[in-house]
């Protein structure tokens, strides 16, 4: 008798399973020889009944198993003490000086619904799936068992979980966690909100990236659009920026980029604003009949946040985008740098620039590309998983007419 309860796919669908994709939606389904329990374990069997792996089954979500393993396996505390110890390998030869990076990248390492952020010796918990939720405890030991951390926070206030019919949910899971922890990014020192704030406290997937775009910052006059907690202003204005002015929304974000600024003694060529990112653009750029702009920066950056969370929403998404660039364009100086990101999914490299590009031809622009960038290497890819391939960017250069 099987173990565990068994799902039967229909024919044509086992290929994205075979070839490492760990979701079953409800629609490749045939049939449930066993109904299964939600948040159990289930065998997955193509339709000659050929086992193809195990994952956690949800009746509640169009995603009905997640998969984890092509063999039969024991979910146990040893098991995520396994996978906890290959995605740790991964980061200690990639980011081998890092003291704060992602530690589980949920399909990316093999464990599909699960996040584990690391800010220095505390760790920030995400579980957007059933199977992994009902695990929590288990999930807990393990991380203390690999890592010893001071304490473990789960940030479950996320919208994602509301798929999989769990309510959102924020605390500390073990230890004494604070609201902030000072974190070290490439030698400049941040307050990591890890109580609240953007994902899990900080954009860990931009941590190489800070770098590469303060390379081209030396003797520049810098726009950072979008700012948050000041990572591209600060590692901006260490490299030898003129001056650095962030762009954020948020009165909170804005306060924290200032004291970081203030932390790392750079607050004398950083100013930070509070401002909608699209109507202060709108405003600079704007000019009176028979006026001249002129544009004042040498690079700018641009690194909103998603504007799509879903396929249906990507036209308006790639309108926003096209805005932010036009305008941009109109500020930056001929022979400055642009350096612009997009962390949606649904927006792949090719069309992302083919946006840039259409924003450029507008202004009668000429840009020549001059490096790509991808996620910071703790958010892995797996090239049979394009989900877990977002962020994209392109550093280009305004040729001289």
């Amino acid at each position: 008798m099987d173990p565990f309860p068994t799902i039967i796919l229909k024919p044509g669908e086992a290929d994205r399973v075979l070839a490492g994709h760990p979701w079953v939606y409800d629609s490749s389904i045939i049939r449930a020889v066993t109904p299964p329990t939600d948040g159990e374990l289930v065998q997955v069997k193509d339709h000659r009944q050929r086992t193809l792996g195990v994952g956690f089954y949800n009746s509640a979500s169009r995603i009905r198993v997640r998969v984890l393993a092509p063999d039969r396996l024991t979910i146990d505390q040893a098991f995520f003490e396994q996978r906890l110890k290959a995605a740790l390998e991964v980061r200690r030869r990639a980011l081998p000086n890092a003291r704060s990076f992602r530690v589980v990248n949920a399909e990316s390492d093999l464990l599909s619904g699960l996040i584990v952020d690391k800010y220095e010796d505390v760790l920030v918990l995400q579980t957007t799936s059933l199977g992994m939720d009902r695990r929590k405890d288990m999930i807990v030991a393990a991380l203390r068992s690999v890592l010893s951390p001071q304490a473990i926070l789960e940030r479950n206030d996320v919208g994602a979980r509301k798929f999989e019919g769990l309510p959102e949910l924020r605390g500390t899971l073990w230890g004494e966690a604070p609201e902030t922890v000072t974190i070290d990014l490439n030698g400049l020192r941040f307050s990591a909100p890890v109580g609240g704030g953007h994902k899990t406290g900080v954009y860990l997937d931009q941590q190489l990236n800070y770098a590469f775009v303060a390379e081209r910052a030396k003797g520049a006059r810098v726009l950072d659009c979008f700012s948050f907690l000041g990572g591209f202003a600060l590692h901006a204005a260490r490299a030898g920026a003129i001056s650095v002015h962030g762009l954020d929304q948020s009165a909170t974000a804005v306060a924290a980029a200032l004291a970081n600024a203030e932390a790392n003694g750079l607050a004398d060529r950083c100013t930070f604003e509070t401002a909608n990112v699209f109507d202060w653009l709108k405003t600079q750029t704007f000019t009176p009949p028979h006026e001249r702009l002129i544009p004042k920066y040498d690079l700018i950056v641009l690194d909103p946040p998603s504007f799509t969370r879903n396929r249906a929403s990507v036209p308006d998404a790639l309108r926003g985008y096209k805005e932010i660039h036009v305008r941009a364009l109109k500020l930056l100086r001929p022979g400055g740098t642009l350096a612009t990101f997009c962390c949606s999914h649904h927006v792949d490299g090719r069309l992302f620039e083919d946006v840039v590009m259409a924003a450029a031809f507008d202004q009668r622009r000429l840009l020549r590309r001059v490096a790509t960038y991808t996620q910071s290497p703790d958010h892995p890819i797996l090239p049979t998983v394009p989900e877990t391939e977002y962020l994209k960017g392109f550093v280009t250069r305004v040729l001289p007419a």
